[in-house]
């Protein structure tokens, strides 16, 4: 019990950064930035990339702490931030495999909030809450850093605004329009759309899986968003609900691309911490305007559901997965989410799967599995 408190306690709290010098400022920022680049959701980088930057930044923050960083702060000492398990071991798995059980129950979860509770309300409450119960570990942490995070605090506020407010406020509205099973079938797009983000933004090649993984998901998404009716979709055009989840959903896809663009040189619960503080400025006027239900015992466990397990857990499992696992293997787990949705939201809500839905969803996540796993350039080099 004592190692599993000091495991927890590191994880939230040990970035925080003493005095330094800045030759030790810069060296922490570039082993970082690699880290990062090599971390994220649609990094090519190959595994032993990771896994040295990651030991880099761990040397690199040991002067500013004066012992080793936690995982959230790119270390590799399990002695102190994670439970000992072999490297082989199965219950590696259980990180991506958790969050993504996590999230498909949030998209049930968001369906079943409408007509409970408004859709600014529990975005506001949601966040509010989560950046309150972050409060005891991370303020201390973010004040030591604040000569790091004030440069890029714009930056944070466009991801926070992208990432955290619009995200999932969007999938709060929708939730009255549409089904939680078109919404887990239109989010699994997030991969895809961020991978083609980065190839039009940042320069990655273009690949043939990308170009056909791109033809069978947007077929895929067609045939989910028109009831199996493409014809339909002329003469009445999209769902309204099917509509935002899809601005909802390439809204994630320019976070998750412009994260690694800039490569903020942040331990990643910090710039969470920040964000949600930043999102709950932008969630303030429309929950200040916004009619109100109040919070009750129907909607209570719905925003508790949302701040802690989705909002704080969830974020935290994902990052020690691309840790362990890498962010290759880490991000195919997310293919799972349309399936676990699907099956939670029939189970709990009482959604009928319909032909439809099981031949788009295939289609979509066809799409999304070649793109990320067919890697063959489109036009080789030339010599």
């Amino acid at each position: 019990m004592w190692r599993w408190r000091r495991h927890y306690k590191w994880s939230f709290c040990s970035a925080v950064q003493s005095p330094r010098t800045p030759e030790q400022t810069a060296s922490s920022q570039r082993a970082i930035k690699e880290y990062r680049a090599s971390s994220s959701i649609h990094s090519p980088e190959p595994p032993h990339r990771t896994a040295q930057a990651v030991i880099q930044c761990s040397q690199m923050l040991r002067p500013m702490t004066g012992h080793t960083a936690s995982p959230l702060a790119f270390s590799t000492n399990r002695r102190i931030i994670t439970p000992r398990f072999n490297d082989d071991s199965l219950m590696q798995y259980a990180f991506p495999l958790i969050t993504v059980l996590i999230w498909a129950i949030n998209t049930a979860v968001t369906k079943a909030s409408a007509g409970v509770i408004f859709p600014a309300e529990i975005g506001f409450y949601r966040w509010a809450l989560a950046g309150l119960l972050f409060t005891p570990f991370m303020l201390r942490p973010v004040w030591a850093n604040r000569a790091a995070i004030k440069p890029v605090l714009g930056k944070i506020f466009i991801l926070a605004v992208l990432g955290t407010a619009m995200y999932q406020s969007l999938a709060y509205f929708a939730a009255s329009l549409t089904t939680a099973t078109n919404m887990g079938i239109i989010q699994s797009l997030v991969p895809m759309m961020a991978q083609g983000l980065s190839i039009a933004c940042l320069g990655n090649r273009l690949t043939r899986g990308a170009l056909l993984g791109a033809v069978l998901s947007f077929v895929g998404v067609v045939v989910v968003v028109s009831a199996g009716n493409p014809a339909g979709l002329i003469d009445h055009g999209v769902n309204r609900g099917d509509a935002m989840v899809l601005v909802a959903t390439a809204s994630y896809a320019v976070y998750s691309t412009l994260l690694k663009k800039w490569q903020l040189c942040l331990p990643p619960l910090q710039l969470l911490y920040v964000q949600i503080l930043l999102a709950l400025i932008v969630l303030l006027p429309p929950f200040i305007l916004s009619a109100k239900t109040g919070l009750n015992a129907s909607n209570i466990p719905m925003v508790l559901y949302a701040a802690i397990p989705t909002s704080m857990l969830a974020p935290w499992l994902w990052m020690t997965s691309i840790m362990r696992l890498g962010p290759s293997r880490t991000t195919l787990f997310f293919n799972l989410m349309p399936i676990a949705t699907a099956l939670i939201a029939a189970a709990t809500l009482g959604e009928q799967l319909a032909l439809y839905h099981l031949f788009g969803g295939a289609l979509t996540l066809c799409g999304v599995i070649l793109a990320e796993r067919w890697t063959t350039p489109l036009r080789s080099k030339t010599s």
